[in-house]
């Protein structure tokens, strides 16, 4: 997913920062900015940092990892890893279940214990001993964590959870509130998940591209936003084999295995970037079958293209549409 570039007038008015954070490409860019735009830009990219050093699953030293490893026993942590978990449970509650982020174990087990190069070409793990094959439920279905805001305390439970997608959903979100008034508009871009402030470049609102799960240059949809989040779940990056089999990140919780929905993406369009993150991810979960009356149900503003190609779009997401390909190739 991208933001299209302004065709009407020079971008060298703009501010924009890249760097790479979260295994994402992450962009700040500011439309016509004020007096304290580069201030802000670098507090931008902080709120971003202070993100992946605390809700990282890949150090074993960061504030989640070591609250998944105290599992029932309170841990202090950071605000942001705080809040990045009582985020994680409200999501978890309010989708009643479609998003759980207790998902740690199934990912290691399928050798994603540690970041992986992808984008780098076809990625390869070894069957590790013992096998991926197994189909069990979570012992408890309800994830029942205890927070004291007071001290900032956490309990995750006896299952380790992951905060990898709601963790970049949150870093969008905070970074863009840095960014809310920094100049005329404000994008803030973190691989599939973006948020969108102002009236955008050219003044008609932000052009955003939402690519092809299958890849190439062409676009399945281009959605027009002003302040509005975008966010987009996909298996096209993040999968990889092991031995024979290919898997991916999305994990179904009821299976604990790579779902098989039948879909290869699910794109969501709404006010906050870590929710439209999480209901992309559960409505990926949900399957073809029952994405479209889930979304339409949730009032959710989705587009999604299952495994034969087809684009479907919620009644919600309709407005934002340019236009669409009816299927890709």
């Amino acid at each position: 997913m991208s933001a299209a570039t302004p065709t009407t007038r020079s971008v060298r008015e703009d501010l924009q920062v890249s760097f790479r954070s979260m295994a994402s490409e992450v962009r700040l860019w500011v439309v016509r900015p004020g007096a304290d735009a580069d201030d802000r830009l670098g507090r931008a990219r902080e709120a971003v940092e202070r993100v992946a050093r605390t809700c990282t699953r890949f150090d074993p030293t960061s504030e989640l990892m070591r609250a998944n490893e105290a599992g029932a026993r309170w841990t202090v942590v950071s605000r942001e890893c705080f809040d990045a978990l009582v985020a994680a449970h409200r999501a978890h509650v309010q989708t009643q279940g479609r998003f759980d982020p207790r998902v740690l174990r199934v990912l290691a087990a399928h050798g994603y214990d540690t970041s992986l190069p992808f984008g780098s070409g076809t990625v390869s793990l070894p069957v590790p001993c013992g096998g991926v094959t197994r189909r069990s439920r979570l012992r408890h279905r309800t994830w029942r964590p205890r927070f004291d805001p007071d001290r900032l305390a956490v309990r995750v439970g006896r299952e380790p959870v992951d905060l990898g997608g709601i963790g970049k959903g949150l870093a969008v979100r905070w970074a863009a509130r840095v960014l809310s008034d920094a100049g005329d508009a404000a994008l803030v871009e973190a691989g599939g998940d973006l948020m969108a402030l102002g009236a955008g470049p050219d003044g008609d609102g932000w052009s955003v591209a939402v690519e092809s799960p299958l890849g190439g240059p062409e676009p399945v949809a281009v959605l027009r936003l002003h302040d509005r989040a975008c966010a987009t779940s996909s298996t096209r990056l993040r999968r990889w084999t092991v031995g024979d089999a290919e898997v991916h990140h999305l994990i179904d919780p009821r299976t604990r295995r790579p779902a098989e929905s039948g879909l290869l993406s699910v794109t969501v369009v709404g006010e906050d970037p870590a929710w439209s993150e999480v209901w992309s991810k559960a409505l990926f979960v949900s399957g073809r079958g029952s994405v479209r009356a889930t979304a339409d149900g949730f009032g959710l503003a989705a587009l999604w293209v299952d495994r034969a190609g087809r684009v479907g779009t919620s009644r919600a997401m309709r407005p934002y549409v340019l236009w669409q390909v009816p299927r890709v190739a």
